[in-house]
């Protein structure tokens, strides 16, 4: 049973009124709902802290549930507006997207396909290479991937490196033949221009996102994939992300990815982008 009042636990440097738990400083969250606050907090807590192999590990694991769990500053605790579907039979998300614009306005080129999945420009970091853009945040298609009972791995960014985390399956619904939805695997949706051929079959990983410095300075952390707008990671150019596949760097210098237009709608069309755990 929850009392009437509520404590999340809170890293330092957050505002909102403090309290002392356990040793742990606290933070009310005003007009939500702390309650559930809490109790998505503990969800995120118990998958973590059974991975941490330290005190120190421990704290982390808390202090990253309070951070995917929490809202932004000054949000109602209403069901998400990003149109986000969550079907825990199914063990899927699907998210609202439109296929993206291959150039933007302000650049002189088009740049090869990095990321699957971003913010719309100019707030997407990556939104001048990705597939799709969307508007949810990316860390609350994480929260859903972890209420499914995944615990994400670790992303990886540059030379020598390569992710980890529980295998998804990514796919594009797009609008088949007489409107009816047709189900494409992401790999499709994508070709190398050097052969014309599609993307092989990839391992997509749930890494999670790394967490970052709100601002320099501040010990507040942040979700770094919310800031940078990137869901989806094809190579390993941003550890800013929720899912990567198992492609390294070496690869990014061989392919030369573009969309296939053959096969998807026009740009800005509404398209809906489904990752399932497998």
């Amino acid at each position: 049973m929850y009392p009437d009042k509520c404590f999340a636990v809170a890293p330092a440097g957050l505002s909102g009124r403090t309290a002392k738990i356990g040793g742990l400083e606290t933070r009310e969250h005003g007009t939500i709902d702390p309650c559930r606050l809490v109790r998505q907090a503990n969800q995120i807590f118990r998958l973590a802290v059974t991975f941490a192999t330290d005190a120190r590990s421990v704290i982390a694991a808390a202090v990253f549930a309070v951070i995917i769990a929490a809202p932004s500053a000054g949000a109602d605790d209403k069901p998400s507006e990003s149109g986000l579907v969550i079907d825990k039979e199914k063990r899927s998300v699907t998210i609202p997207c439109k296929i993206a614009p291959r150039k933007l306005p302000n650049l002189s080129e088009v740049y090869p396909i990095e990321v699957v999945a971003t913010y719309p420009a100019p707030d997407g970091k990556k939104a001048h290479e990705t597939v799709v853009t969307f508007t949810a945040r990316p860390s609350e298609i994480h929260a859903a991937l972890v209420g499914m009972g995944l615990t994400p791995g670790k992303p990886a960014r540059g030379e020598d490196e390569s992710a980890s985390g529980p295998e998804l399956k990514v796919s594009l619904e797009v609008a088949g033949p007489g409107g009816k939805p047709k189900l494409v695997p992401i790999e499709k949706t994508l070709i190398d221009k050097r052969t014309g051929k599609p993307l092989p079959a990839l391992k997509w990983r749930f890494t999670g996102s790394a967490l970052k410095e709100a601002a320099p300075g501040k010990s507040e952390r942040v979700y770094a994939a919310d800031a940078s707008g990137t869901l989806i990671a094809i190579f390993p150019v941003t550890d800013e992300t929720v899912v990567q596949t198992n492609l390294t760097m070496e690869e990014e210098s061989l392919l030369a990815l573009e969309t296939n237009k053959k096969l998807l709608p026009a740009e800005g069309s509404p398209v809906k982008l489904i990752i399932e755990a497998k």
